[in-house]
Formats: C-alpha cells, sequence, structure tokens
C-alpha cells in the first residue's frame, strides 16, 4: 500500500498566454497535515481548483489513491474521497445543522432516494449526525435555522458536511477567513482534531494556524512551486522570509 494519497505530477494551466500554474507537483502522504501556502495571487486557488476538478490542467497528471483523475468530474472525485469545504459551502438557510448532517449522511449511505421519510426514521444516520454535531461543537445549536448561526459556527458545519462525506483527502480551503476572533479559538481546536486517518491539505493565510496545524508545507510563488519542508526549515527559509516581506506580508512561527 502506497503512502501517498494524493500525487499531483508537473501540472500546468495556461489560461490564453499567462500560466497560473508552472510545473507544480505535490504528494500527499497518508495522515498528512500539508498546508499549501503563499502569497496572495500565488497561484493555490488555481492549484485547489485543478485537484478537485474544478479546471482540467493544460498538461501533468493528477493521482488519488493510486488513480488516475486528471479528467474526473468533481462530484466524482468527491465520491473516491477528495473533499473540500469550500466545494459544498451551499449551505440551507432554512434548514438546521442536525437536518443538514442527516441529510449529507443519508446521502452517503446510499438513501438520498427516501428523502421524504421522517429525519427520526433511520436510527443509524439520526446517531452520526449527533455524533459530528458533538465533535463539531454544534449541539447547542442543532435545532437553529442555518441562517441564524454565527459565522464560526457556519464554517464548523462545512468542515462537519466534509467529514460526513467520509473523505480520504479533505481540502480546508482557508476555513478561519472572515471568522471574528471570539469565534476562532472553537473553529481552531476542530481543526487540530481531525480524524488521524484523515489525509488533510490546508489552504490558508493564518500562519499561526499554518504552523500549529502543518507538519509539512509546500509554498507556491507565482504558480510556481518555490519550496517545501518541515516548518522549521520553511519559516527559517530566505528565499520565503523575501518573498513574504515582498508582498508586505509577515511569515512567523
Amino acid at each position: 500500500m502506497t503512502d501517498t494519497v494524493l500525487c499531483a505530477t508537473g501540472l500546468v494551466m495556461r489560461f490564453g498566454g499567462i500560466t497560473a500554474t508552472n510545473n507544480v507537483t505535490l504528494n500527499l502522504k497518508r495522515g498528512a497535515r500539508h498546508a499549501l501556502i503563499g502569497p496572495n495571487g500565488a497561484g493555490k486557488t488555481t492549484l485547489i481548483n485543478l485537484l478537485t476538478g474544478v479546471l482540467t490542467p493544460t498538461e501533468g497528471r493528477i493521482e488519488l489513491l493510486g488513480e488516475d483523475i486528471t479528467t474526473l468530474a468533481p462530484y466524482r472525485r468527491v465520491a473516491r474521497g477528495m473533499v473540500r469545504t469550500f466545494q459544498i459551502n451551499q449551505l440551507f438557510d432554512s434548514m438546521t445543522p442536525l437536518e443538514t448532517l442527516a441529510l449529507v449522511v443519508s446521502q452517503q449511505r446510499g438513501m438520498a432516494g427516501q428523502w421524504w421519510r421522517p429525519l427520526g426514521a433511520s436510527r443509524a444516520v439520526v446517531e452520526r449526525a449527533t455524533q459530528l454535531l458533538e465533535q463539531f461543537h454544534l449541539g447547542d445549536v442543532a435545532q437553529q435555522q442555518v441562517k441564524h448561526l454565527a459565522y464560526g459556527k457556519r464554517r464548523l458545519l462545512e468542515i462537519a458536511i466534509a467529514l460526513a462525506c467520509e473523505p480520504r483527502v479533505l481540502l480546508l480551503d482557508e476555513p478561519v477567513a472572515g471568522v471574528p476572533a471570539g469565534e476562532r479559538e472553537e473553529l481552531l481546536q476542530t481543526v487540530a482534531a481531525l480524524p488521524a486517518d484523515v489525509s488533510v491539505l490546508l489552504i490558508e493565510h493564518d500562519m499561526d494556524l499554518v504552523f500549529s496545524f502543518a507538519d509539512r508545507m509546500t509554498v507556491l510563488v507565482n504558480g510556481t512551486l518555490l519550496t517545501e519542508g518541515d516548518p522549521d526549515t520553511i519559516a527559517n527559509d530566505p528565499k520565503v522570509k523575501e518573498v513574504y516581506l515582498g508582498h508586505g506580508e509577515a511569515i512567523h512561527v
């Protein structure tokens, strides 16, 4: 069994005369806590869109669990175990977190055609949904409509939905972006406690979160892989410091 769950090799993405991703190779190990960082305009979003199937690369290859998924549709990648938080962040405002998670769990278990059944009709579905609510600190708002949730709680629900899809690879796209300071700690603790068997690729500008979470980091600049290594190596790399200082941003541990 290979130790690499997600392998992107030589990815190139051109939009007309612009090369947004330039020969990027990235390997995500089993159980990884891997961060993808870089200043604004580095190409992080383009790379994630390639990995998740929103875009098809001009050149290169992507493998998930040893299977070539380079041209596979996004929903088929989800079915094979790759889930991105922003891919499923269209929350139903009129539903509650319990109803939302029960719906996702039902779909994951092949019961989507039974949506008309009462919520409590499947004990296993309700038990799994309730477990996720507790794991993501949503038990106290389980019966509130999503539109009334604090922003931090909505972010927690998005990650809970992603985990309800039973991912092998989870792409967390800036999970604390826009979350008020008072709601961040709960979110940070939840991200830190994600299951060890789920390989996580974190895309984030918040360096406190990046350095507290990641055991490996990849740095992108202008669509090109600048360097990769453990957090200490990255924090002390003069090339990385120069890039961040040059963009008016700070990198620190």
